[in-house]
């Protein structure tokens, strides 16, 4: 069973100037929503949702921050956002062909936690914590156990890094780097900037979409004083979840240079629909943030009931081409376990 990662107390204090201050990313994390029964009950959902939750949620438990909840529609079990957290029935039987492991994460890894799936580019899955437990997450039953836990941890797999001048640019994943402390991420960042043939540093985080006041001067700090150039990847499917507090933390981001691209997943009954898509590139687009890829769904087991048809994606795909000017339109893509690239479909 997957054990819910472990988040960090707060760690605020009150000034003389401002008694009441806004509470900290680490508070509102722990203070996210975790049991079924009190999300229905916030958002007045039906009787019958509750119980179907409560069983799909010992495989893989409800995460989601109260402010990512407090988007959704209260007494509509359709919400567009309440679907991506809420556990379902449909979770617990799935075809044969979704698997734990459906884009080959295990035969990718060269020491644990390091992925090089790709010519000039590694991963480092750099925690198991997330700010939200999205239902189709293809990475709900990897193995963060066996992960390293610590920068001395890391070591092995920097080494690695260091010994291979082919590689130039290092991801951070997860789980979602962002859960994870500025002073650690700082270290991080600055003994991968000690290995002289890498040039740039990305951080694939759903927090700025979920939880955006993880967006804050600390990492911005570290983010962007590293000679490595840094590129955040967001991940938004919707666009309702770009709030006014979304957006703040969005343009912080370009504001301080960072390049911002945002992926999203096509989500049956979410966004397969060529309206809510070209909505979402849209206000992405006017905030600076580039749409970069629209995934087909990687088959996880237990996120059978997501998958749209892939011909149905192209006609979604082609809708978007029409509508919006090239720049504007995300690559429709596949990852399949073992490619040498993300498969353009």
């Amino acid at each position: 069973m997957y054990e819910p990662p472990s988040i960090p107390a707060a760690s605020f204090s009150v000034g003389a100037e401002n008694k009441n201050p806004a509470p900290s990313w680490q508070s509102l994390l722990k203070g996210a929503v975790r049991d079924p029964g009190e999300l229905c009950r916030l958002l007045r959902l039906p009787d019958e949702c509750r119980g179907a939750a409560v069983r799909a949620a010992r495989d893989f438990p409800l995460f989601a921050p109260r402010g990512y909840v407090a988007r959704m529609r209260p007494g509509d079990p359709r919400d567009p956002l309440l679907l991506q957290v809420l556990p379902l029935a449909d979770e617990l039987s799935s075809p044969p062909e979704f698997t734990a492991d459906p884009v080959g994460d295990r035969q990718a890894a060269l020491t644990p936690g390091l992925l090089h799936k790709y010519r000039g580019r590694v991963l480092l899955v750099t925690t198991g914590a997330c700010a939200v437990h999205c239902r189709y997450c293809f990475r709900r039953h990897f193995p963060y156990s066996e992960t390293p836990h610590s920068l001395a941890q890391w070591e092995p797999a920097i080494e690695q890094i260091a010994a291979d001048p082919t590689i130039d640019e290092v991801i951070l994943s997860g789980g979602d780097p962002l859960t994870l402390v500025d002073r650690w991420l700082r270290q991080l960042a600055e003994r991968l900037a000690a290995i002289g043939h890498l040039r740039r540093l990305r951080v694939h985080t759903r927090l700025p979409i979920v939880l955006p006041e993880r967006v804050c001067p600390e990492l911005l700090d570290w983010l962007c004083g590293s000679r490595l150039t840094p590129i955040v990847v967001v991940h938004a499917n919707h666009p309702a979840e770009i709030s006014g507090q979304v957006t703040a933390a969005l343009s912080q981001l370009v504001d301080a240079g960072v390049v911002v691209l945002n992926q999203s997943v096509l989500l049956r009954r979410v966004n397969d629909d060529a309206d809510v898509l070209a909505e979402l590139c849209r206000r992405l687009v006017d905030l600076r943030v580039m749409p970069y890829y629209l995934h087909q769904l990687d088959r996880v087991r237990g996120a059978a009931h997501f998958e749209v048809p892939e011909a149905v994606g192209r006609k979604l795909a082609s809708e978007l081409r029409r509508r919006l000017p090239g720049y504007a339109v995300p690559r429709y893509v596949r990852e399949t376990a073992g490619g040498t690239c993300k498969e353009p479909l």
